[in-house]
């Protein structure tokens, strides 16, 4: 066996023993050169403006909809897709490359609503002027069960602030209990 690859599976095993999960599955990634990565490139929230977001799922839990959970919320800038283990060094190059002169700024979340708005929404959303957090994904089987008379307006003001400080590469794992998101690298902003 070539010492490279030894060590690889040396690393794997230790990781796998010490039953952390993040370590494992990026270990793994990190040692299969056919593996995939779906990957993209997101803002992650303040604790605060997490905790504020599920005070507002659960003022809506009776709707049939599948919600982000609390560790999840996030606002997505770009969506990469599945990509190699060399494709992703290029990614962090890139992004390394362009948030090198970009200030720290300041997101606004103003409303939450349905999207796209009318009969048949797919999500509920908090937006901002240019952003947007998904907070739970509708079933549509569900809302068609649902008199339309008595579907709830989720049309709401509200103001939640924060600065952002870093751009994160992030991972997706599609799980049957909905996604999980890692963060594989960040960057941190002037």
């Amino acid at each position: 066996m070539p010492i490279m690859q030894l060590s690889f599976s040396l690393l794997f095993w230790i990781v796998w023993v010490s039953n952390d999960l993040g370590s494992f599955y990026i270990c793994k990634s990190l040692c299969q050169d056919n593996y995939m990565h779906r990957v993209f490139i997101a803002i992650n929230l303040p604790e605060d403006i997490k905790e504020e977001l599920v005070k507002i799922q659960e003022r809506y839990f009776e709707l049939p909809c599948r919600w982000t959970k609390k560790e999840n919320l996030h606002i997505t800038l770009e969506f990469i897709g599945n990509i190699s283990n060399e494709e992703l060094k290029r990614i962090f190059e890139d992004v390394q490359h362009r948030m090198l002169n970009i200030p720290a700024f300041e997101v606004e979340l103003d409303k939450i609503s349905y999207f796209p708005d009318g009969n048949l929404p797919k999500y509920i959303f908090a937006t901002g002027e240019k952003y947007h957090i998904t907070l739970a994904r509708i079933s549509q089987w569900g809302w068609r069960k649902i008199n339309p008379e008595d579907r709830p307006d989720v049309s709401e003001k509200i103001n939640l602030k924060f600065k952002v400080n870093s751009v994160e590469v992030m991972e997706s794992f599609l799980k049957k209990g909905g996604s999980e998101y890692r963060v594989l690298k960040s960057f941190k902003l002037c």
